[in-house]
């Protein structure tokens, strides 16, 4: 009996009875109360008695169980078991970079495919919609990557994403094609101004319709161009439609993108529209179209690179931030309640929508060589080359006035060089 007290390894068998007379009696209730006083406290465990990976998984609180979660991959079997396996060292040492982007100090020289993989994993974790570590981050990939991050951003009626991600926009480098439609920029916004910049010299494709832009803001746009050759200089394609404040005046600034293909002016607010045609004609070579161009369709203009999914982002986390807005609502139901007009009644009435805009009213001109910049039309082809026949007939009938308008508009590039235009340049 001692001998069984002391051990410390002993299995306990349960209750014993016995029995005397026809009666059972319970022989071990007296040692109870002697083998919990020599009972001794039990070993630490690592892990407790019942643990299991759903045990891990229900203690989210745990900062370090997470940790010990996320290096396992949880999956069911056909049973319906759960069961998990431990992730390579490689998706681990992802995720920790991933985690700690920020803190890189550059990646150039790194190789693409493994550069890909952790911007994937970053934006997985959604680190580039922090506000400072995001900036950091992204930085460091447009930094080394250039295109491969984004070639092409589309902010077209996203206007909250600019005021909120204007830095992260900003740090974007190599893009071929922009689309800033609709979002009311005007004159004298920070972005504008980025445009002239040489990290966005590789830009190709501008669209800046219905953007309060005038003729000040064009001459902004064009003003490093027309000086010192830098800037928007390989610009292609833009559309400046829907921007009333652009007069003739301000058409005379583009004449210094000598690469355009394309150019929209529809909806401005021209006067002579005869000799806007012409002096398109003599001084880049575009020929007004008769046929509404594929080029200014939405359509061809999206998001396109490593980040695409981040722009989505961006736009997510803004809405969601401007949730208490549901105020806003009841308001405009208590309008029509109490019988008062809504806002968007006169927002409707605007007449520079594309819905109210006919296609004779369109002013789009492309150049005639360019066989990418017209659609397969054969009577679109007839009707320019007819244009440019007629063009040619006035230039021989008529060599003085030509030169007369050359020395025109020669004298037009000096009066250009102004010093309002040099006081632009000196603020870049």
């Amino acid at each position: 009996m001692s001998y069984y007290l002391n051990s410390e390894n002993h299995l306990d068998s349960g209750p014993i009875y016995v029995r005397e007379n026809g009666q059972l009696h319970m022989v071990n209730l007296a040692l109870d109360d002697v083998r919990s006083s020599l009972q001794k406290p039990r070993p630490f465990r690592l892990f407790p008695k019942g643990f299991s990976v759903e045990l891990c998984m229900n203690r989210e609180d745990d900062t370090a169980q997470k940790e010990k979660t996320d290096h396992f991959i949880f999956t069911y079997t056909r049973e319906g078991n759960l069961r998990y396996s431990a992730k390579s060292l490689f998706s681990l040492v992802l995720g920790f970079i991933s985690d700690n982007v920020d803190h890189i100090d550059s990646l150039i020289g790194f190789p693409e495919q493994i550069a890909e993989k952790l911007f994937s994993a970053a934006e997985a974790r959604q680190k580039f919609t922090e506000p400072g570590a995001g900036l950091r981050a992204l930085q460091k990939f447009t930094e080394a990557y250039g295109s491969l991050v984004l070639c092409s951003l589309c902010l077209r009626n996203r206007y909250l994403v600019i005021s909120e991600k204007l830095e992260e926009i900003k740090s974007f480098r190599e893009l071929t094609c922009l689309d800033l439609s609709c979002c009311k920029l005007g004159d004298e916004h920070e972005l504008l101004e980025h445009l002239t910049n040489e990290a966005l010299s590789s830009v190709t494709q501008l669209r800046l319709k219905d953007n309060c832009l005038s003729d000040a803001g064009v001459r902004k746009m064009t003003a490093p161009v027309r000086v010192m050759k830098r800037g928007l200089e390989n610009l292609s394609l833009l559309d400046l439609s829907c921007n009333p404040e652009i007069t003739d005046a301000g058409i005379g600034y583009l004449f210094s993108f000598r690469k355009l293909n394309c150019l929209d002016i529809s909806g401005t607010g021209l006067k002579d529209i005869k000799a806007v045609k012409h002096k398109l004609q003599t001084h880049i070579g575009l020929v007004h179209s008769k046929v509404p161009l594929k080029e200014f369709d939405h359509s061809n203009c999206k998001t396109e690179g490593w980040a695409d999914q981040i722009v989505l982002q961006w736009e997510r986390v803004t809405l969601e931030a401007m949730k208490p807005q549901e105020t806003l609502e009841s308001r405009t139901a208590a309008h029509h309640f109490y019988g008062k007009r809504a806002r968007t009644e006169a927002l409707g009435k605007y007449p520079l929508t594309e819905a109210h805009m006919t296609s004779s009213e369109k002013l789009q001109f492309y150049k005639e060589k360019a066989a990418d910049c017209h659609g397969p039309l054969s009577k679109h082809e007839a009707l320019s080359s007819q244009e440019s026949k007629k063009g040619k007939k006035r230039a021989f009938e008529e060599p003085e006035k030509e030169q007369s308008s050359s020395s025109q508009s020669s004298k037009q590039k000096y009066v250009c060089l102004a010093v309002e235009d040099w006081d632009l340049l000196n603020s870049y």
